[in-house]
């Protein structure tokens, strides 16, 4: 079972998202746990007060570290009573960069994962000092605190759980499970708008269809993320389809891809 705790001010924020989709039926399978912690139910003061001014001086509050100290120690605890520990994750725009390569590593993790949601204008660095935790970021910009990151992360590890989605090829088929994005996708009805579906879909001709597909999740990735294929090792089928491609016009500039031995 994949089990995440959460440390938050929001808790709030939490509960519409996970009872809905491929978060709820993981839920529902036993196969993920989430549970939501409020850090205010760790401060001493009957106001139970979360947050100060800066030292320093300077806009906004800062979240005190005493009550996340706290509820850590209390989740290390719970899970050390049952022979199990803790990784701790914090999501922060100085973290390293979230992947689907560290969502598939989430996924597989043992540990109870523990994510701090941050707010307001950041956490007491002593948290850091003490903590240690894992730092990641889902991306170069500021957002108002950790509830969303808290909720991607959930997502991502989630849906890489076998038996949470209803088809495991979905997981392998879609984008950045390999370095390519995915190719277009079609349902009923077969004409919309004066815009038919490719034939080759049309086909049953299975072989044809996944050679369609991967000539087609080579061009997206070609033409929208280069960055994906720069340097990486292709296929001799990735190559010949690539060539295909520029020899129709379809792709002008060279790759800087390397084709296998």
């Amino acid at each position: 079972m994949l089990r995440f705790d959460v440390l938050t001010l929001f808790p709030g924020m939490f509960a519409p998202v996970l009872a809905h989709s491929m978060l709820k039926r993981g839920q529902d399978k036993g196969l993920l746990t989430v549970k939501v912690h409020n850090v205010r139910d760790f401060t001493a003061d009957r106001h139970k007060v979360v947050d100060d001014m800066p030292y320093g001086g300077g806009a906004g509050m800062v979240m005190k570290a005493e009550p996340i100290l706290l509820a850590v120690a209390a989740i290390r605890q719970e899970a050390q009573a049952v022979g199990e520990d803790i990784r701790l994750i914090f999501p922060t725009p100085q973290g390293r960069r979230f992947t689907q390569d560290y969502a598939q590593q989430l996924a597989g993790e043992r540990r109870r994962i523990v994510i701090l949601c941050g707010h307001y204008e950041g956490v007491d660095e002593r948290v850091r000092m003490t903590l240690v935790p894992e730092e990641v970021s889902l991306g170069d910009y500021v957002l108002t605190g950790g509830e969303l990151p808290a909720l991607v992360l959930i997502d991502a590890a989630a849906r890489l759980v076998p038996g949470v989605l209803g088809d495991p090829s979905s997981v392998v088929d879609e984008s950045f499970s390999e370095p390519l994005l995915e190719y277009p996708q079609y349902t009923r009805p077969a004409e919309i708008a004066g815009v038919g579906v490719p034939d080759v879909l049309l086909s049953g001709h299975h072989e044809a269809i996944r050679v369609w597909r991967r000539k087609e999740a080579l061009r997206n990735t070609y033409v929208r993320r280069p960055d994906l294929l720069t340097g990486r090792m292709l296929t001799r089928e990735d190559q010949q389809l690539l060539n295909e491609l520029m020899s129709e016009g379809l792709l002008t500039a060279p790759t800087s891809c390397r084709e296998e031995e």
